[in-house]
């Protein structure tokens, strides 16, 4: 085989099909392969075109480090390596971190690389030859040995970085940046690592106290990723330093408590109790979880003196669920509470490595990263790998390589990073951040360790990976591990470990001496300010439904938003129809149908001072074409959103089509609801039917998420349901299943028949002053059935009713 068969085969394709993207547009690809061309052009034009490309396909030959001073072009025979060198430094850059040492208890499989001399037609003979290719990794003019050595420290250490697949040439050169230039610099003050090791250690003690303490009680612990609380610690911080006041975390269980001691700031002793079983919580408002479900929030100092406000949702058991109910808590944090600033807080989400692999829902949630309804600027993704899904080994868990591979359908670069090497850990956490900032984007870091114990402290993990176990019952933890790294390097003494180990465990014990003195008593997470003007629901509440009637002026400027189109827009014909229809209801027959009446509703809210959110398929225009919130221009296809231009407003209307997903998109307007209070949020299936793809978002938050976490709701679902001639798979909502869900108050189940009682429906759910999900059995046919409007009087009075009586029929028959 021609060793140079890199030139003459695919290698050199991919080189040709570069230049001829850099003669059309030099700016367009990356910028190492823009200065190599500009070079070859100049050697072109120096050296004359035939004798360039000559010089280029012909057998190259060693030149001893004789390279062309610095400012002139090279000898012309050296150009076929020059080119080899950079494709190896490419082939790093894309390949590299498959030779990475990430796993700290398991050999690196041979992934086939593709990184050796050989693979490129390069000979041990050109280690000592000097190639300028190595300016593009910093190091200058560089013999291919040096070159070679540096790549290998970048992309074969403890981090690999996954990244050129980035189509955005300046995310892409930043990055690059990062890894090769910042990476080889970072080295953390003394304080800094001293830091470090304080918050392994807490991790540490923390759980082996836990351990030795509570023996064979459920806790889910850390160990073996304990390196999981100096990133979260570093995140915060330097999150502050970039002007970040909030960030909401999403997590399962593994490490859930030891996050909440020591990153969130709930106290030891609250802890304690729990495990105790003297902290006897308020079942008033519900039947409470288990301790590593609850949610948390807290404001906690950071190095700068500022504050941050921590936030960490609660969550069922079912893996990765909690995610877009983080998304949309911080969407609506961003429309509200920070006036479309994306950059003043931050979600975080934490998977486990099967989980992330294999439940669908971080697909549909990582769809949502970039589009309009629900960006939120950029999550960080932390993965707390530890190789096994309870008993499954990662080879049985997914057919990808890595477990972060949904991290590319976004261009979202992953870190991969040993988690024994804790200063690499916090380095990812800094790049992650200043990533997040800079460009509101996503980013994964999936933090290779192990688990400690079986998937809770009383299983056996032998039964099904007895080779692994041994070695990880051998194996140091990250603490002493960094431990001896610091006193190898001579940057601490051997006494500051122990100190540290004894005086936090000295505190520990205390905090337990006095909670089995004086039990403390069971708290949850206070109201937010929004929530603080509200209560939780009696059962008297729902004996009368509030005043809902708005006035007559209210309702003319809504209809004269609903029925004005600005200057120049030219809708279709039928829209124009359906307008004309519209503006007569309000102002001829006073009579409206169901649309406008629904609309109305929104109309009159954002008078009021309120949020109105909906999302759904095709909810602008409305499955069945009657609402029409956003009609489009007949010759430009521009959008207009008619309540978005209602005079007077005070509030805010949000309305999107959501992407083709229940079960995320559901989930979203949950979580914006449970940040909003004075939000009318709203989702719309498609058809009743489709409901069932959310189920397990309807079934573990919005039907008893206020029994389990005291978790105020006050989402709204639109279920069409109705046998109109549609078939089996678009005809039923399912009532009776959320009827069964109905218990104690939970929900409100609707099926409404009036258009006036759909708009007293809508507007009592912000009038409470407590919030309820509501599920809505909605029409179809009567969305447009004649006999189904309502008189404006049965707008400017009365309320919602429970019961209509049907006037129809006689009583006494």
């Amino acid at each position: 085989m021609d060793k140079y068969s890199y030139i003459s085969n695919a290698h050199v394709a991919y080189i040709d099909e570069l230049y001829e993207d850099y003669k059309k547009d030099p700016e367009a690809i990356d910028s190492s392969w823009k200065a190599f061309f500009d070079g070859f052009d100049f050697a072109i034009n120096k050296f004359g075109e035939e004798e360039s490309r000559g010089a280029a396909t012909s057998a190259p030959q060693p030149l001893n480090g004789n390279l062309a001073t610095k400012g002139t072009i090279m000898n012309m025979e050296h150009l076929p390596k020059e080119i080899k060198v950079r494709a190896l430094i490419h082939a790093y850059r894309t390949r590299g971190h498959l030779r990475s040492t990430t796993n700290p208890v398991r050999e690196r499989r041979d992934r086939h690389a593709l990184l050796d001399l050989n693979d490129f037609g390069l000979e041990k003979s050109d280690l000592d030859t000097v190639f300028q290719a190595g300016n593009e990794i910093g190091v200058g003019d560089a013999k291919l040995s040096k070159i070679i050595d540096s790549l290998k420290i970048i992309y074969e250490g403890s981090m690999g970085f996954e990244y050129m697949y980035i189509r955005d040439p300046e995310m892409l050169d930043w990055f690059r940046i990062m890894v090769e230039k910042e990476s080889l610099e970072f080295n953390p003050p003394l304080e800094d690592k001293k830091n470090i090791l304080f918050k392994l250690n807490e991790a540490v003690v923390f759980e082996n106290f836990l351990h030795t303490k509570y023996i064979g009680q459920k806790r889910f612990s850390l160990e073996g990723g304990e390196s999981t609380i100096p990133f979260l610690d570093a995140l915060i911080n330097k999150a502050s330093d970039l002007g970040v006041e909030e960030m909401m975390i999403g997590m399962a269980h593994r490490g859930r408590l030891n996050v909440l001691a020591n990153v969130m700031g709930k106290t030891y002793e609250q802890i304690f109790s729990e495990f105790e079983g003297t902290a006897t919580p308020d079942l008033t408002m519900g039947d409470g979880d288990v301790k590593y479900h609850m949610g948390f929030s807290s404001e906690v100092p950071t190095r700068n003196g500022k504050l941050m406000i921590l936030k960490l949702a609660p969550n069922p058991s079912h893996l990765e669920a909690v995610n877009p109910v983080v998304e949309g808590f911080v969407r609506a944090k961003i429309d509200d509470h920070y006036k479309g600033d994306e950059d003043k807080v931050i979600p975080v989400l934490i998977h486990g490595d099967a989980a992330v692999a294999g439940q669908g829902i971080v697909y549909e949630v990582t769809q949502m990263a970039n589009l309009k309804g629900y960006n939120t600027g950029g999550t960080i993704h932390f993965v707390i790998n530890n190789q096994v899904g309870f008993t499954t080994d990662f080879d049985d868990a997914r057919s990808s390589i890595y477990c972060t591979d949904v991290a590319k359908i976004i261009d979202a670069p992953v870190i991969h990073v040993n988690g024994d090497d804790p200063e690499a850990v916090v380095f990812a956490a800094k790049i992650a951040v200043e990533f997040r900032q800079k460009f509101n984007q996503d980013i994964f870091i999936d933090m290779v360790c192990y688990r400690r114990h079986g998937h809770n402290e009383s299983d056996e993990p032998k039964f099904t990976q007895p080779e692994l176990y041994n070695i990880i019952s051998k194996h140091p933890n990250p603490r002493e591990i960094y431990n001896k790294t610091l006193l190898d390097r001579g940057q601490v003494d051997a006494k500051l470990a122990k100190q540290m180990d004894k005086e936090f465990r000295q505190l520990l014990q205390d905090r337990l001496a006095m909670v089995k003195v004086k039990p403390l008593p069971y708290t949850i997470s206070p109201f937010e300010m929004a929530w603080k003007a509200l209560d939780y629901s009696k059962p008297e509440d729902f004996e009368k439904s509030p005043a809902t009637a708005i006035t007559t002026e209210a309702i003319e400027k809504v209809a004269e938003a609903l029925t004005i189109l600005p200057k120049g827009f030219k809708p279709i014909k039928q829209i124009e129809a359906q307008l004309k229809q519209r503006k007569d209801m309000f102002f001829q027959s006073k009579s409206l149908n169901w649309a406008a009446a629904e609309l109305l509703a929104y109309g009159s809210l954002l008078l009021d001072g309120k949020t109105v959110r909906m999302t759904g398929q095709d909810c602008e225009r409305g499955t069945f074409s009657h609402r029409h919130a956003v009609v489009h221009d007949a010759n430009t296809n521009k959008p207009y959103d008619s309540l978005k231009e209602l005079k007077d407003s005070k509030g805010k209307f949000y309305i999107y089509n959501s992407l083709l997903s229940e079960y995320a998109v559901l989930g979203f307007e949950y979580g914006y609801s449970m940040a909003n209070p004075n939000a009318l949020n709203i989702w719309e299936a498609q058809f009743g039917d489709f409901a069932n793809g959310a189920q397990t978002m309807i079934d573990q938050f919005i039907t008893s998420g206020e029994s389990k976490w005291q978790k105020m709701n006050g989402l709204v679902m639109l279920l069409p349901h109705g046998y109109e001639g549609q078939g089996p798979e678009h005809s039923n909502a399912r009532p009776e299943r959320f009827l069964q869900l109905a218990a104690e108050y939970n929900i409100i189940v609707a099926n409404i028949t009036e258009p006036s009682n759909f708009f007293h429906l809508l507007r009592r759910q912000l009038t409470w002053n407590f919030r309820k999900p509501c599920i809505v059995m909605s029409p179809k046919s009567l969305l447009r059935h004649p006999k189904v409007m309502s008189p404006l009087s049965e707008f400017t009075s009365g309320n919602f009713r429970e019961i209509l009586l049907d006037e129809t029929t006689n009583p006494k028959r």
